[in-house]
């Protein structure tokens, strides 16, 4: 489970986890949360990680004080995880690169495909060393979905509509995140940009066959990711049970794609969550599923009754497919990074084609 972080030094919560006692997490956001309550959920066993947000955040040394002071609360240190892939989906923006949707990278790709593939590695090395120079250490990216067109929640976050353009791109983008230390989070399994509903505030379902899901699965079955997050649809072709809380699904992939990292939730206080019941029955869902890792955002209430109410049993395996998320070497720091070559290297050819401002580039 995770908590998530006010704006200041002081610790809040974040939404990110990592199971210490059990093979399921929860990452649960705590935004108003009092300090002494956040510090105490931190310090649960079941808490594994936290998650920042736009409203964590007001610049990079502000950022870099709160993750300090977060990974500073017990050893083994919480995982410290974001949503930022670029686009609309980039939590801090204030003193960080504006980076471009991945839809960019895709249309880059159709004019000039070595350029697009640069990019996307670029774009990968630029987002994690910014982040992990600010002491966080996991990001959930690269959406894998395909860009089928209606999707009112996938829409420019996907590279493209070839599945085979996909994996070439998102092998890139994950290249250049492991070259800055940071693991990859494809998602969401098994795949959410056919459907036009948004799992946030509604229960989407896919009428597809699994045959024709098969373009969707591709660039799992290519990419070797570090980190899967499955998505709150059901696929009627496969099970009745949305992909969360999917055993036939989790085994899928475990089993058929043969993908033996860390598998979390989509935020379980989604609404396309809601139809197995309140939010314990929630996380029991998705543990029993096979999800390693369950996040509970934007609901500290709801974190509290999990904390209290639910005692998973302990799963090694689990374990360590979290703690391999953990980043194995020292990050340089901020005002290091601005004098970096590669950073500035990708920066300024990321500039010279369009995909960041002029005035991203710093003296």
């Amino acid at each position: 489970m995770a908590i998530e972080a006010e704006r200041g030094v002081k610790v809040d919560a974040a939404e990110h986890e990592l199971p210490t006692r059990s093979r399921a997490v929860d990452v649960v956001t705590v935004a108003d949360a009092e300090v002494g309550h956040a510090r105490k959920g931190a310090c649960d066993p079941l808490v594994g990680g936290v998650i920042l947000f736009t409203r964590n955040y007001a610049d990079p040394d502000q950022l870099t004080a709160l993750t300090t002071a977060i990974h500073a609360l017990r050893e083994p240190s919480l995982l410290i995880a974001v949503d930022h892939e670029g686009g609309r989906v980039q939590r801090f923006r204030e003193g960080f690169t504006n980076l471009p949707a991945m839809a960019a990278l895709g249309k880059l790709w159709d004019s000039n495909p070595e350029s697009g593939k640069r990019a996307a590695f670029q774009v990968g090395y630029v987002l994690a060393s910014e982040l992990r120079a600010c002491g966080v250490d996991y990001s959930f990216t690269p959406v894998l979905d395909l860009d089928f067109g209606p999707s009112r929640v996938i829409g420019d976050r996907a590279f493209h509509r070839n599945p085979e353009t996909v994996v070439v791109l998102a092998a890139q983008l994950t290249a250049g995140l492991k070259a800055a230390g940071m693991g990859s989070c494809g998602k969401h399994f098994p795949g959410h940009g056919f459907v036009i509903p948004d799992s946030h505030v509604d229960l989407p379902v896919d009428h597809r066959p699994l045959e024709s899901l098969q373009e969707d699965l591709f660039p799992y079955r290519q990419l070797g990711l570090d980190g899967v997050m499955a998505a709150h649809m059901i696929y009627e072709c496969f099970d009745c049970n949305t992909a969360v809380f999917s055993n036939k699904w989790i085994n899928y992939l475990r089993n058929n794609i043969k993908f033996d990292g860390a598998i979390f939730t989509d935020d379980l206080s989604m609404a396309g969550a809601g139809v197995v019941g309140d939010m314990c029955n929630r996380v029991e869902a998705a543990f029993r599923a096979g999800c390693d890792m369950l996040l509970i955002c934007n609901s500290p209430e709801a974190v509290d009754e999990v904390l209290l109410k639910w005692h998973p049993q302990l799963d090694c395996e689990s374990v360590r497919r979290i703690t391999a998320l953990r980043p194995e070497h020292i990050a340089l720091a901020w005002e290091q990074l601005q004098q970096d070559p590669i950073y500035r290297d990708a920066c300024e050819s990321l500039q010279s084609i369009g995909l960041i401002p002029a005035a991203e580039l710093r003296p």
